[in-house]
């Protein structure tokens, strides 16, 4: 138990956080449905529990995919984050089928609902909250980034960077903004249903909210079942391979991957040197390759293998040098 609760203070502060938010919304909202009886705050409940229960799964991911390799498991745990995104959209799923169906009831038998302003209260009260869990969100994914933005500027920037980010982190990213975004709306709905006859609005509102939650389970299903299996990060792999070539002691590279496992990176390289050149030195620069590798942002694993020069160029570089990474670690690959 002891090992457990210190792998859940390395979990994703962010989730953790965004399942608390949505936990206490879920049920104030829950509240506000049962003694109002308005579609639209029904659909919120459903999407802030959704939330809370995706986020809390996360968190515990987030945390688990830290545990060390085992004889067992001796590539890690990273992919378990994977896994549990996957679970948890899967819950999403049946909540959002379960928002626009109430959506579809509520427009072929509009009724007035009561308590119109305990509504709105409710409303506003999660368009703060999830707003300022979004915008933690925002400043987690900049931070993940190595990117630094205030205001406004930090919503865009994260959405720019929100490529980079953690599973986790995206996650919540994505979920509270279609969590702030589907309060606004409901709002808007309940005032447009009060001040006129329009009552079919909640229910046209409800399935919106809906298909943004069926759009989130899209996306994060794909992007997790990737990672699941094992997805090459593109842009560290060139970035990588640019740092191994400017070693002057490398003449090719044979093999190169960089494989996502969960929120971290595992790298495997196989080079060539000379081949007249000894085993002590060979070590040497199988060390300093090894310290340039493992100093990159979010390598945990590299493994590197050598074979002599064979005359023949093997690589060649799929792009140029990614602008974000061309100066991040200067020093170290001049060494």
């Amino acid at each position: 138990m002891g090992e457990f609760f210190s792998l859940l203070k390395q979990g994703n502060k962010p989730s953790l956080l965004a399942g608390f938010v949505n936990l206490i919304l879920g049920i104030v909202k829950g509240a506000a449905y049962f003694f109002t009886g308005n579609v639209a705050m029904f659909a919120e409940m459903m999407h802030s529990l959704g939330d809370a229960a995706n986020q809390f799964f996360v968190f515990i991911g987030s945390a688990l995919s830290k545990k060390a390799p085992t004889r067992k498991f001796p590539t890690g745990f990273g992919r378990v984050i994977n896994l549990v995104c996957l679970f948890a959209v899967i819950i999403v799923g049946i909540l959002a089928y379960e928002t626009i169906l109430e959506g579809w009831h509520h427009i072929l038998h509009p009724t007035t609902s009561t308590g119109v302003w305990i509504v709105l209260s409710v409303l506003a009260l999660g368009i703060l909250l999830e707003g300022t869990v979004l915008f933690k969100a925002c400043k987690e994914i900049n931070h993940e980034a190595g990117v630094e933005a205030k205001g406004l500027a930090t919503f865009i920037s994260a959405l720019k960077n929100l490529g980079r980010a953690k599973p986790a982190t995206k996650l919540v990213f994505m979920e509270d903004t279609v969590a702030t975004l589907g309060n606004v709306l409901a709002f808007i709905a309940v005032l447009i249903a009060h001040y006129t006859p329009f009552n079919q609005i909640e229910g046209i509102v409800s399935i919106i909210i809906g298909c943004m939650m069926f759009f989130v389970v899209g996306t994060v299903f794909l992007e997790n079942a990737r990672g699941a299996i094992g997805e090459t990060d593109e842009e560290m792999l060139n970035h990588i391979a640019y740092l191994v070539s400017d070693n002057p002691h490398i003449k090719d590279i044979r093999r190169l991957e960089v494989i996502k496992e969960g929120e971290s990176l595992h790298v495997e390289l196989m080079a060539e040197i000379d081949p007249t050149v000894t085993v002590a030195f060979a070590d040497d620069v199988r060390d300093n390759l090894m310290k340039l590798l493992l100093a990159q942002k979010g390598v945990s694993r590299a493994t590197i293998y050598f074979d002599e020069d064979d005359g023949v160029t093997n690589w060649s570089h799929i792009g140029e040098r990614p602008e974000t990474l061309k100066t991040e670690n200067a020093n170290l690959s001049s060494k």
